[in-house]
């Protein structure tokens, strides 16, 4: 891989729908270019798959995270099933596991049960995801266009409708609603072991209340070596990143905790990071299939 490619991967974290051309203008190279760049990540395993990401407190959901030391990914797996459905799976390096939890229950009730199931390992860290977005609800014709695009969020706007029985312009206008809310992305995932090159890796910065803040901050002063967009839950900003040398990622780890306001960083190196999409299937026939549509955003406090 070479910059061009990160940043082309970069692009599509943040937006796999994203025209060719349109990342190629911003990129300063040929539509043509970015196509055939992403054609080769997808043949060689560094982009798996494109994927569909939905904060769940857009489909009623609560969502929290547990970060665990001393129990292989599989286990941490299978009690977070215990809980709730894993929303995201993360194994790193040196044998911690990051691991988020949709759950139906209420957060504090799921991080009580986590807790439970897991006093065996050791649990560096437990935290509520909060709620992103801006108040935006679902109708039935969003849940409808979100079914469409799970299992191929690239697809095109006139077989999407097609499939949902709607007009291009109604999915369009969803897709935008969507989008807009801040609780739905169009991303991918991607094989960390098979980008020969760069390192990719995870800062967990804790920020107190003023994390939105704290992340343009962050953002403004290293946005340079940001994979995607970071994540804010409610005291922290994950901040996602790379470099092509272990020793300048340590120097920006450490210029990270130098931040004023920042209380701490952590370093998290993925070996693989997966988006188990069962729960937001099942969200959505959920809900489909209420006789009254009512999704009430479920933040933290569930």
């Amino acid at each position: 891989m070479d910059s061009l490619d990160m940043r082309i991967l970069g692009r599509l974290l943040n937006n796999c729908r994203e025209p060719d051309r349109q990342v190629g203008r911003h990129l300063g190279v040929s539509g043509g270019a970015v196509r055939a760049r992403t054609r080769r990540m997808r043949e060689a395993g560094i982009i798996e798959r494109f994927a569909l990401q939905v904060e769940p407190p857009l489909l009623g959901r609560g969502l929290f995270y547990v970060v665990v030391t001393g129990r292989d990914t599989e286990e941490v797996t299978a009690q977070a099933r215990l809980v709730g459905e894993p929303y995201l799976v993360a194994p790193c390096v040196g044998g911690v596991t990051v691991c988020g939890i949709v759950t139906e229950d209420g957060v504090p009730r799921g991080i009580e049960l986590a807790r439970n199931l897991m006093k065996d390992a050791r649990v560096l860290s437990i935290f509520e995801a909060g709620d992103p977005g801006d108040g935006t609800r679902l109708t039935r014709t969003d849940l409808a266009v979100m079914r469409e695009l799970a299992a191929d969020p690239r697809r095109r706007i006139d077989a999407a409708a097609g499939g949902a029985g709607l007009s291009a312009k109604t999915v369009a206008r969803s897709m935008e609603k969507m989008q807009g809310s801040g609780a739905v992305r169009f991303t991918l995932t991607y094989d960390p072991t098979r980008m020969a090159g760069y390192i990719p890796y995870v800062v967990l910065t804790w920020a107190g209340g003023g994390a939105a803040a704290m992340a343009g901050r962050l953002e403004a002063e290293f946005g340079g070596s940001f994979m995607q967009a970071p994540f804010v839950a409610r005291s922290q900003v994950v901040l996602f990143m790379y470099s092509d040398d272990i020793f300048k990622m340590d120097d920006m780890v450490q210029r990270v905790r130098d931040v004023p306001g920042v209380g701490s960083a952590d370093l998290f190196i993925p070996r693989r990071i997966t988006l188990p999409q069962k729960w937001m299937l099942d969200a959505i026939e959920d809900a489909c299939r209420s006789p009254t549509l009512h999704l009430a955003r479920r933040g933290a406090a569930g």
